[in-house]
């Protein structure tokens, strides 16, 4: 048997068969990090009595300064308008309502969606509640160790978005 110092160089080592590998393992991870993130999240929310679409308009009114038309938080989350006015309407019959639905400003046929007060509220306090999570588990490992994981993560999102864009 020849030893070859490169693997690279080895004759015998089919290379498409150790991206498939590679691919395989690489997509059993994600799935895996995906869902225990999901599960994690939605435990998370139901203490704080939302659901994952929920929190993601909370979040959306954040992004926006507190005020967004429900077409465009529609469109930002791939949902139909009349979706989008369900959801809104459970955040509102909420006690306290977590939104409101008023006229737009420049144009009062358009309807948009404010977060109150109580709105604001709930969202901080979940993403607090989020943060002390990976504040423990990053608490875990050594500063290098941290700084490699999310050296490693921007890597793989800056590859994503370079050779591969979301639509």
């Amino acid at each position: 048997m020849t030893v070859h110092p490169n693997p690279d160089s080895d004759p015998d080592r089919d290379p498409d068969r150790d991206l498939d590998r590679d691919m395989s393992q690489f997509w059993a991870l994600l799935f895996e990090i995906v869902s225990d993130m999901e599960k994690r999240l939605f435990a998370h929310l139901a203490v704080h009595g939302l659901t994952p679409p929920q929190f993601y308009v909370l979040k959306t009114l954040i992004e926006h300064e507190g005020r967004c038309r429900i077409g465009q938080i529609a469109e930002e989350h791939h949902l139909t308008s009349a979706t989008m006015t369900g959801l809104i309407k459970r955040l509102e019959s909420m006690t306290p309502p977590l939104v409101c639905r008023e006229p737009g400003a420049a144009d009062r046929r358009v309807v948009e969606v404010r977060l109150t007060p109580a709105g604001e509220e709930r969202f901080y306090a979940v993403q607090a509640g989020i943060l002390q999570q990976i504040h423990l588990a990053l608490g875990l490992l050594p500063a290098e160790e941290r700084r490699q994981i999310i050296d490693r993560v921007r890597f793989y999102f800056r590859v994503l978005r370079q050779w591969l864009p979301a639509g």
